[in-house]
């Protein structure tokens, strides 16, 4: 399940050094890994071999997880090998199970047939008839993913780990650089704001969360040791010759592309993988749907807008955000349980 998520770093790269402690820096390396452009920034001793460790961990994971580089992991298991998984992809084959549980399959690894039918991997944009979407259907199977002793291989269908691994990553670089002695960073992978501490400052990182119409800014979140993912069906698109615009995040209940009023959601959390998930699987659930999920379910906070308008903040993170002029925003919404 490719997604391409819209936070946007309001402040990346506060200073180059830090007064009193000489041999802590500021650096920064930027990539292009995982289908998006990564921003990475730390500041500690040897910042510069703590970036080139985060670049090859991130690197190492996409060549093992990627659905769409053809001799990954993750490929081989869908084109029906059975593999041996290192530690850290048995790890997360784990977790997407768990979130797919946790939110009654409104997060589904296993959608990929799908996605791809509709040509989001390839490109090559279709939309599929009734037959084939219900077909497609019977391979999201709830037990996918089987175990044989120290193997893995898939009972049925093919999944896509796109929706959840850039969080687990995030999760990853950031226990890396609690080891390296790493007081402050921010990494941004592709729109998965993940940050470590606060700014080396010691002031909060301002997040920008990026309207879906335009470049401009609908909010500020302000946060330390957090992160920020945000789902929207609004920059991976196409227009379908009957004239409809088609997303790219399927939902596993219909087969479909979501249409159901939801245009943005972020997902304030402790943990990247969590955040991840939960960000495409409350855009699947819908407003109501979502914003009834998190009020049975602690430990996360919401921002989520409709297409009319409407800005629903959660109040957990409600004073920590600031709302900025948008034409997306017609009004702003406190949600508390």
């Amino acid at each position: 399940m490719l997604k391409r998520v819209v936070a946007v770093l309001a402040a990346l790269i506060v200073c180059m050094s830090f007064t009193g402690c000489a041999k802590k820096e500021t650096k920064s390396v930027s990539f292009f890994a995982m289908d998006t452009f990564i921003t990475i920034s730390v500041t500690g001793d040897d910042a510069k071999a703590t970036l080139d460790w985060a670049k090859n961990l991130v690197e190492t994971n996409e060549q093992k997880w990627s659905a769409t580089l053809p001799d990954s992991l993750i490929s081989r298991l869908n084109a029906g090998e059975k593999i041996t998984p290192d530690a850290d992809t048995a790890r997360i084959l784990e977790r997407a199970a768990q979130m797919r549980d946790y939110t009654l399959g409104a997060f589904e690894p296993a959608v990929y047939p799908l996605v791809r039918a509709w040509g989001f991997t390839t490109g090559e944009y279709r939309i599929p008839s009734d037959s084939e979407i219900e077909e497609l259907l019977g391979q999201v199977l709830k037990d996918s993913v089987r175990r044989d002793g120290g193997q893995t291989y898939l009972a049925g269908g093919m999944i896509d780990l796109g929706g959840i691994a850039k969080g687990m990553t995030g999760d990853m670089l950031l226990a890396g650089f609690r080891e390296r002695g790493v007081a402050s960073a921010l990494i941004n992978l592709g729109g998965n704001v993940q940050a470590l501490g606060a700014k080396p400052d010691g002031s909060a990182w301002k997040i920008g969360i990026q309207s879906p119409y335009d470049d401009s800014v609908i909010g500020v979140v302000s946060i330390k040791n957090k992160c920020v993912i945000t789902s929207g069906a609004y920059e991976r698109y196409f227009l379908g010759e009957d004239g409809q615009v088609y997303g790219h995040i399927i939902s596993p209940f219909t087969g479909r592309p979501v249409s159901n009023g939801v245009v943005s959601v972020s997902v304030i959390a402790d943990e990247g993988a969590e955040a991840d998930a939960l960000s495409t699987a409350l855009f699947v659930m819908g407003e109501h749907e979502a914003l009834d999920f998190w009020r049975t379910h602690e430990g996360f906070d919401v921002i989520l807008l409709t297409d009319s308008g409407t800005l629903y903040v959660t109040e957990g993170i409600w004073k920590d955000f600031t709302e900025r002029s948008s034409l997306a925003v017609k009004q702003v919404c406190e949600i508390k349980r």
